[in-house]
C-alpha cells in the first residue's frame, strides 16, 4: 500500500464498479477480483487494487 493509499468499504466499491456484493464475492472467490483485507469483523479493499483492477479491465476491452 502507498502513502495516498486508503481502506475503502464494500458500498464505496459497488459504487465504483457498479456490481452488487453477491457478484463482487463471486469475482473474489474466482480469483477475478482483490481479496478484501480484513479488519477485525470488517472488510476494506485497497483503492488502489480497486483501481488497478478496474484500469486492467478498461485496458483489455481497449
Amino acid at each position: 500500500m502507498t502513502a495516498t493509499d486508503r481502506f475503502i468499504r464494500l458500498a464505496d466499491v459497488q459504487d465504483m464498479i457498479g456490481l452488487k456484493d453477491s457478484r463482487i464475492y463471486q469475482m473474489i472467490k474466482a480469483g477475478e477480483f482483490p481479496k478484501p483485507i480484513k479488519l477485525g469483523a470488517s472488510s476494506r479493499w485497497s483503492l488502489r487494487a480497486v483501481e488497478a483492477w478496474m484500469s486492467e479491465r478498461a485496458n483489455a476491452a481497449a
